[in-house]
């Protein structure tokens, strides 16, 4: 994801006044899945991001491009204003990280944390409501999963929800049972 610390401000106020705009309308949850879809056109395309940086580019030609990227991902009308008033102030590279910042409002509002979740193998969506759960009850909050799947873990499941970490992998299980071994190995001598 782009760097939200070089558009943090830019993109928090923006997202700020986008979600105050749409979740009065009842549009937030639509809103939310237009600008991640918008933030993974920008992200998965260099051309795009070297459009948006580049400042020999008119603005209307960039609010052009952005323009029709919006009415192709089917974006709502708040969404398209928004990226119009993005465009002209020049900080389109910025959409990831107003994307990201509009998930961290609704999220707030929600009383929601985003949990990354770390498996060996994709998680069924019973198996995924589940731990939603059981992360929810320990961080005492709804949670949503963001799932990441890596096979060097073996198995079992790594959860980071804000400063928490749940690390029940078989990786880190197996790392334990050395250092417990290694511990008893050097007392014994």
């Amino acid at each position: 994801m782009a760097s939200t610390s070089t558009h943090g401000p830019f993109a928090r106020r923006y997202a700020g006044v986008l979600f105050d705009v749409v979740e009065g309308r009842g549009v937030s949850a639509k809103t939310q899945a237009d600008l991640l879809a918008l933030a993974q056109a920008v992200e998965s395309s260099a051309e795009l991001r070297e459009v948006f940086d580049n400042p020999a580019i008119a603005i209307s030609k960039k609010q052009n491009v952005i323009a029709a990227i919006a009415a192709q991902l089917g974006a709502g009308d708040e969404v398209r204003r928004t990226l119009a008033l993005v465009a002209e102030r020049g900080q389109l590279a910025a959409i990831p990280a107003l994307s990201a910042a509009f998930v961290d409002r609704v999220n707030v509002a929600r009383r929601t944390l985003e949990a990354e979740v770390v498996t060996a193998a994709p998680l069924s969506d019973e198996r995924r409501a589940a731990l939603a759960r059981a992360l929810g009850k320990a961080a005492d909050c709804a949670v949503t999963i963001r799932e990441r799947v890596d096979p060097s873990i073996i198995g079992g499941v790594v959860a980071r929800v804000g400063s928490l970490v749940f690390d029940g992998s078989v990786q880190r299980q197996v790392e334990r049972l050395k250092e417990r071994l290694v511990s008893a190995g050097a007392g014994g001598q």
